[in-house]
């Protein structure tokens, strides 16, 4: 049987060594458009960045390689233009020679993947400092530009994950950045919790980051950008990093049934809707693990995991894909940033509202051995069942650890009130004895099962906002903070011997401080007949 694949990267070289390990006798083939059968493309950031020296070593596979060791046929600078799925027919062109030959296929994956593209912006396409970061020699360029021009400043347009890792490398390089997004928040789709404080440190490490603000025009080829808010920016290097588009060009050639935004749709077998047809990567749209909705799956480790499993399937092994959970991490400065399963963006987007969340900040490990920070951590969960919908990290230390533990919780389609009861390793240099994990676990406990009531500050009703008491339970030498201002404070040692300085004809709020203290404070006040809602800030 010959095995045609389209496209390499990581999930067509995963899918293609596996099925040769599990089969000897298969024709394999792959046809690559690009120079590069196989490279870490999420490391070219910090090739840019100086961190990896030596370009090279992201390369991980060769043709020759893969020949002598798995005897797998590979063609790169070769793009195939058609596909006659009823003949099992390909049109491949030969891009050094031109030339176009057919050849033919008894199954075939496509794995193509996605492209960068340039923002609709008047002089994005004639800018000649400007870029995209997507393959090995997209690296090389914009590292040849640095080593011949030497540019002092960059533009990176996009505030995203990608964008955040470039700017932090080439901050690393010595070099002045400016990010733009036209959005209100930097690493969309984090949530705000946690992408207020990702940009509270990009600010600290002296980053220009304009929010809210679009490129409406970039002039003198790429020297001088002009800004919504009617300023000038004049980059010496500017990085577009807003987005990708499926590769599907040639998909549509043989009627493969594609999503509204362009991908490929596949069922959990990673098929198509044309017999034979197969697809993984960034250019399909599978099933979210989460909500059961179609997602797209834009992350290499998720194209290696599909291209492994689709070799077994195509070799014979009973089994099915059971979609897309989502889980990724990211270095931000001293900051690691993660994520698993669904943020709130998501669910809105999703049409999805019965949701609630916590958001807690424990220690990273025990407060008495050295180096301990706070953990800022968010679990969103549904309102009904409590099933865990999804949760987002950021601090210094432990970060990936617990977005890892809690993606496994998904997948293993566990609720908040499983949380606690999470037996994870605990030594004072690593973890505390309530792990962060069985701590989000008892806030959440204590919201479904009605122990807390809290809130957000945004939903406060306006009449409350005029008429309710917000109560401040900080010592009075601690800072004021938060944006709803306090009627009076009141250190939460001292509630029970000034309790009827609360008003009971008044709807009573604490404010402001996360962490025990305010969850105390409200059952102290409970006790009192009091009822006090937790405003989540």
């Amino acid at each position: 049987m010959k095995i045609v694949v389209i496209g390499g990267v990581a999930g067509g070289p995963s899918f293609a060594t596996r099925l040769r390990r599990l089969n000897e006798e298969h024709e394999i083939v792959i046809y690559e458009r690009g120079e590069n059968i196989s490279f870490a493309s999420c490391a070219l950031p910090y090739y840019l960045g100086g961190v990896i020296e030596d370009l090279d070593s992201l390369i991980e596979r060769t043709p020759e390689i893969l020949k002598i060791k798995n005897n797998i046929d590979v063609l790169i600078k070769h793009e195939v233009d058609a596909i006659d799925p009823d003949k099992k027919e390909l049109i491949v062109k030969d891009l050094t020679t031109g030339e176009s030959t057919t050849t033919n296929y008894d199954k075939l994956v496509i794995s193509a993947g996605a492209r960068p593209t340039l923002p609709p912006i008047k002089g994005a396409e004639t800018a000649k400092n400007g870029f995209v970061l997507r393959s090995v020699t997209d690296a090389a360029d914009i590292k040849s530009f640095i080593d011949e021009q030497d540019p002092q400043n960059v533009l990176v347009l996009g505030a995203g994950v990608m964008g955040l890792e470039l700017a932090e490398n080439f901050k690393h390089r010595g070099m002045d950045v400016t990010l733009v997004d036209q959005l209100p928040q930097v690493a969309f789709p984090y949530d705000e919790e946690i992408a207020d404080l990702i940009y509270d440190k990009l600010i600290e490490k002296g980053l220009n980051v304009r929010l809210s603000t679009r490129i409406e025009e970039i002039h003198q080829a790429g020297k001088e950008v002009l800004l919504s808010d009617g300023t000038s920016l004049y980059p010496e290097m500017i990085i577009f990093a807003t987005g990708v588009a499926p590769n599907n060009e040639v998909a549509k050639t043989a009627g493969i049934e594609l999503s509204d935004d362009g991908q490929i749709i596949v069922n959990d077998q990673l098929e198509t809707n044309v017999s034979d047809i197969y697809a993984i990567g960034d250019i399909i749209k599978t099933t979210s693990v989460v909500t059961g909705l179609a997602t797209s799956s834009m992350l290499s480790s998720a194209a290696n995991r599909q291209g492994h499993m689709l070799a077994d399937m195509i070799n014979g092994t009973p089994m099915r894909y059971r979609g897309y959970i989502g889980a990724g991490v990211a270095k931000i400065f001293d900051y690691t940033a993660s994520y698993a399963g669904m943020t709130e963006h998501a669910l809105k987007a999703a049409g999805i509202t019965n949701y609630k969340s916590v958001f807690v900040t424990p220690f990273d490990h025990a407060y008495f051995y050295p180096g301990a920070k706070r953990l800022n951590l968010k679990i969103i969960f549904d309102a009904a069942s409590g099933k865990i919908l999804g949760g987002q990290a950021v601090g210094e230390k432990g970060v990936d650890k617990r977005m890892g533990e809690l993606s496994v919780a998904i997948t293993g389609n566990l609720t908040v009130f499983d949380l606690p009861d999470l037996e994870l390793p605990y030594s004072p240099p690593y973890s505390t004895t309530r792990d962060p994990l069985n701590i989000a676990g008892y806030v959440a406990i204590n919201q479904m099962t009605n122990v807390v009531e809290t809130i957000k500050a945004a939903d406060i009703p306006a009449e409350d906002l005029a008429n309710a008491f917000f109560l401040d339970i900080r010592e009075p030498d601690k800072a004021k903070s938060g944006s709803i201002e306090a009627t009076k404070n009141i250190p939460m040692n001292e509630l029970r011997e000034r309790i009827n300085e609360i008003p009971r004809d008044r709807k009573v709020y604490i404010t402001f401080r996360k962490g025990l203290n305010t969850y105390t404070s409200v059952r102290i006040l409970a006790g009192f007949g009091i009822p006090a809602v937790l405003i989540e800030e």
